[in-house]
């Protein structure tokens, strides 16, 4: 059986432990890059993750985050995608 990571919901990064991630800056933290704590994504490991906004897949929570949400509940495109659990 393989490690399991722990992801940070903003950026999608892997870390071997809850305390890992809580313990550094974010590069796309909501507030501005590095002006807060990466989130624990707090869904498992998947092949594929939706957002919970649009219902698109991605195949990492990276990806998904890169680009703005078409379906943001601010307004089209001013958010980033969010993983569903």
């Amino acid at each position: 059986m393989g490690t399991q990571n722990f992801y940070c919901e903003y950026c999608g990064k892997p870390y071997p432990s809850v305390q890992q991630l809580t313990n550094g800056l974010c590069p796309r933290h909501p507030d501005g890059s590095n002006r807060g704590k990466h989130k624990l994504y707090e869904g498992g490991e998947k092949k594929k993750y939706t957002c919970k906004h649009c219902g698109k897949e991605y195949p990492t929570i990276a990806a998904m985050v890169i680009g703005p949400c078409p379906r943001y509940p601010k307004g089209s495109n001013h958010g980033k995608h969010a993983p569903a659990l």
